[in-house]
């Protein structure tokens, strides 16, 4: 049974980073045809697919958040970690991590496997 955990703060200062990590178990993110996303939903909002890391530790982001996402793994650990800078309030969002085969999809039923979603709230 593969199960996604996310963790991290659930209060971040405006104008600060943001980072959350994705724990993965009964799967190896670097496993062939895996893809791991970070994907947010902003409240009252539909789901954001936010960036994506390959198997092969290949980066693809969304392209309005590019400038402020990175996303980086820890193959020891079986995680992926999501950092996104200079946040403000409009950050704010329930975020998810997920995997399968889908490497860019605002849909969750495009995905196999999902977080329980973790609560970010952005605010001074």
């Amino acid at each position: 049974q593969v199960q996604l955990r996310e963790s991290g703060p659930g209060l971040v200062k405006p104008s600060q980073t943001l980072s959350l990590t994705c724990t993965v178990s009964g799967a190896s993110i670097t496993a062939n045809v895996g893809y791991w996303s970070w994907i947010r939903q902003p409240p009252g909002k539909g789901l954001e697919w936010m960036g994506v890391i390959s198997h092969r530790g290949v980066t693809v982001y969304r392209s309005s958040l590019k400038s402020r996402t990175s996303i980086s793994r820890d193959t020891s650990k079986n995680q992926f970690t999501l950092q996104l800078s200079s946040v403000t309030p409009e950050d704010t969002a329930v975020y998810y991590c997920a995997g399968g085969r889908t490497s860019n999809s605002d849909s969750r039923d495009d995905y196999d496997y999902w977080g329980q979603g973790t609560q970010v709230t952005v605010s001074s």
